[in-house]
């Protein structure tokens, strides 16, 4: 069953929001659905908050040359100070509340998005993209760079946010080479979610996350993801509690709420109906699921994301 959830194009982020106006025009320019910069400062002065969860279409990378920035990237809450950045994968749940936004208002640097056919460009390959673990969606979100490294990286996201104030994406190879730099500037400090030992537990962990991405309007029993990898459910249950300590059933039950959010904010669907989109059939049973793992009943959280 395909997904009814949308997963936002940059344009369709900045209609949701962004001021009008002259800032934003200056801010993006033409072509942005693949590539955009901007300084923390000249997005902040744009920004409608809050952002309840969404997904994008383009990686995002945030990094802070100060201050303090703060949000939330699935279930996990985030915050990042100075020389450390936040990547955020295509595809993934974020959101991003007005408490957050008011903390970050100082906060000083840059944030980036780009896509993955824009980082292959014509210089790189496929192979380019699985260099990189911080894009995918088992990757460890926050990077913290030595002083040298973020040295490197301020000078190589300068050089491109004043090529694309400046001339927009007229010059994409220069772009696309000093992003792939700034990414493997961000590769050699860039430290896995998980550094244990047993490498052949941590590997299967990473492959149920991306299944449970894929697959989590559709399956929702341990025993699922335990046949697609071809592993016993205790086997299975046993090495994610090791490597994460969750349980795969409290990852797939996060990873539903997370999908919930999303319906309850971007569409008019009723409870039932994103039961039902989420492959649940008794309605009653997803109000008493959202509620164990928010507090409160899916009717209430929507009355929230209206309020704000």
């Amino acid at each position: 069953m395909e997904s009814k959830i949308k997963t936002l194009k940059p344009n369709e982020l900045l209609e949701s929001y962004m001021c009008f106006g002259s800032k934003r025009n200056d801010t993006f320019k033409q072509g942005y659905e693949d590539f955009y910069i901007a300084s923390l400062q000249d997005l902040t002065e744009i920004s409608q908050p809050p952002v309840p969860p969404v997904k994008a279409k383009t990686h995002s990378l945030i990094f802070l040359t100060s201050g303090v920035l703060a949000m939330k990237a699935g279930f996990q809450p985030i915050r990042i100070h100075k020389n450390e950045c936040i990547v955020i994968p295509a595809g993934k749940v974020f959101s991003h509340s007005v408490e957050n936004y008011n903390e970050g208002k100082e906060g000083e640097g840059f944030i980036c998005g780009f896509s993955d056919d824009f980082l292959i460009g014509q210089i790189g390959s496929q192979d380019l993209l699985t260099s990189f673990e911080f894009l995918t969606v088992w990757g460890n979100p926050i990077i913290k760079l030595k002083n040298q490294a973020a040295k490197y990286l301020v000078h190589a996201l300068r050089r491109i946010l004043d090529e694309y104030a400046t001339n927009g994406l007229h010059n994409k190879l220069i772009i696309q080479s000093h992003l792939i730099a700034s990414l493997c500037d961000l590769n050699v400090d860039y430290q896995p979610l998980s550094n244990h030992k047993n490498r052949t537990a941590v590997t299967l962990t990473n492959r149920f996350i991306e299944l449970l991405h894929k697959n989590i309007n559709t399956r929702h029993q341990v025993s699922d993801y335990a046949f697609m990898l071809n592993i016993s459910p205790n086997h299975l249950n046993k090495t994610i509690k090791l490597i994460t300590q969750k349980s795969p059933s409290v990852w797939i039950r996060e990873s539903l709420i997370n999908e919930a959010k999303v319906l309850l904010f971007q569409t008019d669907f009723s409870i039932q109906e994103i039961a039902s989109e989420l492959g649940i059939d008794d309605q009653s049973y997803f109000t008493r699921l959202f509620k164990k793992q928010e507090g409160i009943t899916p009717v209430d959280y929507r009355k929230l994301i209206d309020l704000s």
